[in-house]
């Protein structure tokens, strides 16, 4: 049987993206798309399990992988995402969900053997707590806070603490959330003091994305990386993109600061151009030497 370093699990969307100059753009996404490239790129041997209802089986063709390594997991519903932004930075937009994917269950997970499975989550749902013990069994796990805060109401995208995160926070190896997220789980703005609130109720590492910079902790020791996008073309994946890399590094052996820079600079260069990060590690080395250097 193949063996992998990661399965990145989670829903593929159809996206609808509107920019604040009204450009319409319609596109694949969701975390799982975005992680993938960025994990094969820093040279993890990497399997995506996409769910997805399979009359949109086109969207596995976003994925770069040779079929044996991906996999659809079949939904009633495509999940269906419509971000309008207001500001040329896409700092401020409005989000809804018109279709959510089905729950993804334990019985459905791929044959196949990995060192660490990714939530690469969406919305509330979308792992159900019969997976996560599941998970938890059989390998490392990491996790990505959006899809445990933010809920589906009506087609609203509304962001609600996790009820269960001091039950389940010990069996997340790696953890990330944004700014936002990391002040609605532990109730503090300072991002240094919330991961380190999330260490200490059990999350092994916490990573926190800030549009200014990239910081990690392991509940003794703190690292950040800034930000260094020369344009903000990319934004739309950010953090999926620098934790897909981030992971991709430490689990095939790199500390946490080396692997912080070269995440960091990965989604800075991504940031540079719209869609998923393209380019290989050699790019994102290069990059390191130019800009932080």
């Amino acid at each position: 049987m193949e063996s992998y370093d990661i399965m990145i699990l989670g829903p593929a969307t159809r996206d609808v993206n509107i920019d604040y100059t009204g450009a319409v753009d319609r596109c694949v996404g969701g975390a799982v798309t975005f992680c993938t490239p960025a994990a094969c790129a820093a040279g993890a041997r990497v399997f995506a399990a996409v769910k997805i209802a399979p009359e949109d089986a086109d969207i596995m063709e976003a994925f770069d992988l040779p079929d044996e390594c991906k996999a659809l997991l079949p939904s009633a519903k495509t999940t269906l995402m419509r971000n309008e932004y207001f500001t040329a930075d896409r700092e401020r937009r409005n989000s809804s969900c018109p279709a959510q994917s089905d729950p993804i269950l334990p019985g459905e997970l791929p044959d196949v053997e990995y060192r660490l499975c990714h939530l690469a989550g969406l919305l509330y749902g979308d792992f159900p707590d019969e997976l996560l013990e599941a998970l938890h069994r059989r390998a490392l796990l990491s996790g990505d806070a959006q899809g445990f805060l933010r809920h589906n109401v009506d087609g609203k995208l509304m962001l609600r603490d996790w009820e269960d995160k001091l039950r389940f926070l010990p069996y997340m190896d790696f953890f990330k959330t944004d700014a936002a997220e990391a002040e609605m789980l532990t109730g503090l703005t300072d991002r240094e003091a919330a991961a380190r609130r999330l260490c200490a109720w059990g999350a092994k590492e916490v990573m926190v994305s800030h549009n200014a910079e990239i910081l990690v902790c392991d509940g003794k020791d703190v690292f950040t990386c800034p930000i260094k996008a020369r344009n903000l073309s990319g934004r739309t994946g950010r953090g999926d993109t620098t934790f897909g890399s981030y992971l991709a590094m430490r689990i095939t052996g790199h500390d946490m600061a080396a692997s912080l820079l070269y995440a960091t600079a990965c989604v800075s260069l991504k940031m540079e151009t719209p869609g998923v990060f393209k380019g290989q590690r050699s790019d994102v080395e290069a990059y390191i030497r130019e800009f932080y250097e």
